[in-house]
């Protein structure tokens, strides 16, 4: 009986994962909401005001909750996704724009950039957990799928900080381009991609050495690079070319563009789907989503968001 109990109580915790809403979450920076798209239809579904200058986004682990990162109310928002409605909200400081959230232990990792430091956050509670000291104006995060490294780029002191969970320490700097804004690690946290603005490079980093193992200049002045994704299968690297208009498409491997994708103006973040057969894109001065067919790479919908959409997060 005690088995049968501890069976059930085992299977139990396993359906506490939220049921996906396939919607796709959009921060709109000069709007000062959120735009909810419907990813069956790619249509507006709702509208959500949050607050000044909606930034950063992403999705608790279990899919129960949606975080904003509202970087003029120095706070992060919490939504319900299915409900479609603001639960709570609790603060961190200083212009919160950047963040991810930890798959493993749930925590939100936020580079703050005035403050030259990264924090971390129980979302549940609102409590400040560690204050990580890292290289000047840090922006962009990325977590490890296991959870056991983070990276912070630091746009000023053009490094990836290497960030030890749960010890919070840094382990690595890597130099690399002028201006580095986002990270991504492969399935197996042993590579991380990183793009660099100004640099308008991408670089493959071995994680076990902190090496860069190739570096990829995208071939043209308008290319500002900003987010960076990886292929479902992993053989490719979705780079947003910033005012290029455009998504490269690299070989991950060797970082040899295979394609560009055009899209719309200032295309910022990249958000994939967890069946890898759909990229969804922000796109700041259009103010749209682009949605991109991954088995074509080509764009099949374009869908107008609120003013300059930044942040992008799917729940499925």
């Amino acid at each position: 009986m005690r088995f049968i109990t501890t069976l059930f109580l085992a299977l139990l915790s396993l359906g506490v994962m939220a049921e996906p809403t396939h919607r796709v979450f959009v921060t709109n920076e000069k709007s000062n909401d959120v735009s909810v798209i419907d990813a069956k239809s790619n249509r507006v579904i709702a509208t959500i005001p949050v607050g000044k200058r909606p930034r950063g986004i992403g999705i608790a682990p279990d899919g129960s909750e949606v975080y904003v990162a509202v970087s003029g109310e120095d706070k992060i928002v919490v939504l319900d996704p299915k409900e479609l409605k603001i639960t709570r909200e609790f603060g961190v400081g200083n212009d919160p724009e950047t963040f991810a959230v930890n798959p493993k232990n749930g925590y939100i990792y936020i580079s703050k950039e005035d403050d030259a430091k990264a924090e971390v956050y129980d979302p549940k509670t609102g409590a400040l957990i560690a204050e990580i000291p890292v290289g000047l104006e840090p922006e962009g995060v990325a977590i490890s799928p296991d959870g056991s490294k983070v990276i912070v780029t630091s746009e000023s002191t053009n490094m990836l900080h290497v960030i030890a969970v749960p010890e919070h320490r840094v382990v690595a700097n890597i130099l690399v381009g002028a201006r580095p804004r986002a990270a991504t690690f492969n399935r197996d946290g042993t590579r991380a991609y990183a793009s660099s603005e100004i640099g308008g490079e991408v670089v493959e980093v071995d994680m076990a050495s902190h090496e860069i193992v190739h570096r990829q200049p995208l071939g043209s002045d308008k290319a500002k690079p900003k987010d960076v994704v990886l292929s479902k299968d992993e053989k490719l690297l979705y780079v947003a070319g910033g005012r290029l208009n455009k998504v490269m498409v690299l070989d991950a491997d060797s970082l040899e563009i295979k394609k560009a994708i055009p899209v719309g103006k200032r295309v910022w973040g990249l958000a994939l789907s967890r069946d890898g057969s759909r990229l969804y894109t922000t796109d700041g001065v259009s103010g749209t989503v682009s949605v991109i067919d991954t088995g074509k790479n080509e764009v099949i919908a374009t869908i107008k968001v609120g003013k300059f959409p930044w942040g992008i997060a799917i729940d499925d």
